[in-house]
């Protein structure tokens, strides 16, 4: 019986995201989640392609960084570990069901994508795309004690994803969403903010019809 719950809790849709927020923003100099974009708290924008997907945000960040309110709640991560890895663990040991992650630092993820990745059966979900990192991805109760074991080696997540596998989304399904090179571009420092800045405000201007001579 208790196999058979595992297997139904894998195999469920994820209805929250775990919004990570836990890095030092060294080259940002100063912590991302607050870090101004186009008049916006950078982390709002990963917040509400949550909402908009339909899963329940939840920010998980350090004790120590001032968080901007965005309206949703925050699970504490050990301070003690700088890795990724610290924030999915905790958010998936705190949810006890699937979840999607998503970085604070990346505004453009679509809610589509979200969409998608809750609603794949595999334990272990993301993109297959040059520009993705496993931090846009799905993961399920059953990956934790694999996930505890690569936090305490502290393996890079490139080659723990490689070794889950798990479920991919190709070019194909991709494209449908948007331009991936966009959507998994992410805030590493003010330069890389900047161009965020420029292609929202890109996005926000009326397209032009055809010229009428």
């Amino acid at each position: 019986m208790r196999a058979k719950r595992a297997a139904e809790i894998q195999l469920e849709r994820a209805r929250s995201a775990a919004i990570l927020a836990g890095g030092a923003g060294i080259r940002m100099g100063a912590p991302k989640p607050g870090v101004d974009l186009d008049g916006r708290p950078l982390i709002s924008y990963a917040v509400d392609a949550a909402r908009a997907a339909g899963l329940e945000p939840l920010v998980v960040a350090k004790s120590s960084p001032d968080l901007p309110d965005v309206g949703c709640g925050v699970l504490i991560e050990p301070d003690e570990t700088i890795h990724p890895l610290a924030g999915i663990v905790a958010a998936l040991s705190h949810a006890g069901a699937p979840i999607v992650v998503l970085p604070c630092d990346a505004p453009l993820v679509p809610p589509e994508l979200l969409v998608a990745l809750a609603s794949r059966a595999a334990p272990f979900a993301m993109p297959t795309h040059p520009r993705a990192q496993p931090l846009v991805a799905r993961y399920a109760p059953a990956l934790l004690p694999r996930l505890r074991v690569a936090l305490a080696a502290e393996e890079p997540m490139v080659s723990l994803a490689n070794d889950l596998g798990g479920d991919r989304l190709g070019a194909a399904e991709l494209t449908a969403f948007g331009d991936p090179d966009w959507m998994f571009a992410n805030a590493n420092d003010p330069a890389e903010l900047e161009r965020l800045a420029t292609e929202l405000r890109r996005r926000r201007r009326p397209s032009q019809g055809p010229l009428e001579g």
